[in-house]
């Protein structure tokens, strides 16, 4: 499992010109990738990654201070632009396994007790954010 996580002042995610999901407040903004070997170990791992790492202001985490997380799946995480001019998403895990799974790192931070935001999954999305720092990490499982 791997995400771009982003400290932000602002995000909101949109489908067809209507927002689904959006920070009430200053938080995180995670795009979240799933390939083929992720189970519950990755999920539970990269929802208190997300939870608990101190990548806001002051050193503090989400958990810390209740920030809010906004969850964008993003298959692209698990592109492959090594070869030629053309990508290819061999590595990102099918949307019958990987919807599960983003779900599921999104019910285990709100069981962490995050304020959890969501895009749709499988759906064109236009997200918008104000980053703030700019601050923006990569993480990934095992």
């Amino acid at each position: 499992m791997r995400a771009v996580v982003q400290r932000v002042l602002s995000a909101s995610v949109s489908v067809d010109g209507a927002v689904v999901g959006s920070l009430p407040a200053p938080g995180l903004l995670a795009y979240v990738g799933v390939t083929h070997s992720d189970g519950p170990t990755e999920v539970a791992w990269l929802a208190r990654k997300l939870w608990e790492l101190r990548l806001l202001r002051e050193e503090h985490s989400a958990s810390d201070v209740g920030a809010p997380i906004l969850v964008v799946s993003q298959f692209t995480l698990y592109g492959d632009a090594r070869k030629g001019r053309r990508p290819t998403w061999q590595a990102a895990a099918p949307g019958p396994v990987s919807e599960p799974l983003y779900d599921a790192v999104c019910a285990e931070l709100e069981r962490l007790g995050a304020h959890v935001e969501r895009g749709v999954f499988g759906a064109d999305m236009q997200v918008a954010s104000v980053n703030d720092g700019p601050v923006t990490l990569v993480l990934e499982t095992r």
